[in-house]
């Protein structure tokens, strides 16, 4: 199972919409997960390194989905080192490293709770500027601000209020 492979920074580990056969483990360095890398529209959606406290665990989602890639994960650093977990390895590894499968399944809560946060924030921002429209108010600046916020969050929009 043992299968450890070597990136240089910027070197690309997989890509959006590539096959999710595998996870990894980080070893040591670190990555960046991006939506649209290289593109017009490229967003780093977030960091790993081996120094976080987080889990060093990544592409679970495609995995455990037999899904396509959501994201692309580069090299952030030389000598990132990731052990590659295949279907096949997934339950030896689980097997003798029992507690990492309760810190998979936290860290997939984390996430999953953080994106219901976002969601329901982008709601209540796509509510509050559509009543203010429509009673032709003003947007004050809170709004604004978390309109901007909003645009930032989900592009390479630069704030315009």
């Amino acid at each position: 199972m043992e299968n450890f492979q070597t990136f240089s920074r910027g070197e690309v580990v997989f890509r959006e919409g590539d096959a999710g056969d595998c996870m990894y483990e980080l070893e040591s360095g670190g990555v960046g997960v991006y939506h649209d890398y290289g593109g017009p529209k490229e967003k780093l959606i977030s960091t790993l390194f081996n120094t976080s406290r987080e889990l060093k665990l990544f592409g679970e989602m495609g995995l455990l989905e037999h899904a396509p890639r959501s994201a692309t994960v580069v090299a952030l650093e030389n000598d990132t080192i990731l052990m590659r977990i295949t279907e096949a390895d997934f339950e030896t590894f689980f097997t003798k490293n029992p507690s990492m499968l309760l810190d998979l399944m936290q860290q997939m809560c984390n996430r999953l709770r953080r994106t219901t946060q976002d969601y329901v924030e982008a709601c209540h921002t796509a509510y509050d500027t559509v009543e203010t429209e429509k009673i032709g108010a003003d947007k004050d600046r809170g709004l604004l601000d978390r309109i901007d916020q909003l645009c930032a969050f989900y592009t390479n929009y630069q704030p315009i209020f």
